[in-house]
């Protein structure tokens, strides 16, 4: 596959012996497989540590990182991968597929980051901008941002993550952006944080990545699924007790492990930040994320009809959430 970019089986519950032939008397175990909208960054730590806890409670994984969202969507709609990272609401909308959302991983809590020849959002109309993915979070905002204050962008160009689109702005190959929290902090904290500004922006409680799979795998794989959700749970409730849980738990020999150390050595701030900006809901989302989602995926023009009319259980299933909090 052209756009994959990196493939890694976390946990094997069979052994395997030269040949590819297994020992006699085991049988192979069935792996969940899971679509990331990217490549492994500090975006992501906190979703692994849930991985490992899911690990030691038994659950059998891999995971795939797609060049973007719209590639895992599209894996999980045709089968080839089970669940998937992103915002799907117009996929499920027009899909035959029954696919359903089962845990908010985080909020939409970006930001427009410009350089100093912009001061406002209307100074934006008709202007490139550069975004994450086509139909994906920050498109969305894009979207509601043309809507709320009446401009609409020239060209929209997309290059997935924050920190490439942050590295366009260093290099003069963007004058206008989306970014996270994380990288907007790192960006207005450095040393050419002068020759750019952030402007001011509405507040926004929708879901930015959700996990997503398919009903029918997901009553199938009900245990695994609910093991998953537990262990997300419980990362997100100790991590809004102490965010520095994160950088502690984190494998060293595992893909955020072995990311650079300056990365690294930036987990518990990023965490700290994040977690004080309120990215994360410790409840996973939930009703209230869903509620938040019909306003704001309509209003950005991926869902159709009045939010108010739209049934939360044609978009979200909330079985292993609700347990999961009992």
């Amino acid at each position: 596959m052209k756009h994959l970019l990196k493939k890694t089986t976390a946990f094997m519950a069979t052994a395997v012996v030269a040949g590819g032939l297994m020992l006699p008397g085991m049988a192979q175990a069935a792996t969940i497989k899971i679509a990331l909208a990217e490549t492994p960054s500090d975006e992501l730590a906190a979703f692994f540590v849930a991985l490992d806890r899911a690990k030691a409670n038994g659950l059998d994984y891999e995971w795939t990182a797609f060049s973007d969202e719209e590639l895992a969507i599209q894996a999980v709609l045709s089968g080839q991968m089970d669940i998937g990272f992103g915002t799907p609401y117009s996929a499920m909308q027009r899909s035959r597929a029954p696919i359903r959302i089962i845990f908010q991983l985080s909020k939409l809590k970006f930001f427009p980051v410009t350089t100093t020849a912009y001061d406002n959002l209307m100074d934006l109309d008709g202007e490139p901008i550069l975004l994450h993915s086509r139909g994906g979070g920050t498109d969305s905002i894009a979207n509601v941002i043309e809507d709320r204050m009446g401009i609409k962008f020239g060209t929209r160009s997309y290059v997935p993550g924050s920190s490439n689109r942050v590295a366009a702005l260093l290099g003069g190959q963007a004058d206008a952006t989306i970014i996270d929290l994380s990288n907007t902090n790192k960006l207005m904290r450095g040393p050419a944080a002068e020759n750019f500004n952030v402007l001011e922006m509405f507040e926004v409680e929708a879901s930015d990545e959700a996990l997503f799979a398919n009903m029918d795998w997901i009553q199938e794989n009900a245990d695994d699924v609910q093991i998953f959700v537990d262990a997300l749970v419980s990362v997100y409730r100790d991590m809004a007790e102490d965010p520095t849980i994160i950088r502690r738990e984190t494998d060293p020999n595992g893909p955020i492990g072995q990311l650079p150390a300056e990365i690294l050595d930036q987990l518990d701030g990023f965490y700290t930040d994040a977690v004080a900006a309120g990215l994360y809901d410790v409840n996973g989302g939930g009703r209230t994320a869903a509620a938040a989602d019909m306003e704001w995926y309509s209003s950005a023009g991926q869902l159709d009809g009045d939010p108010a009319t739209l049934n939360i259980e044609d978009f979200w299933y909330l079985a292993p959430l609700d347990a999961a909090m009992q």
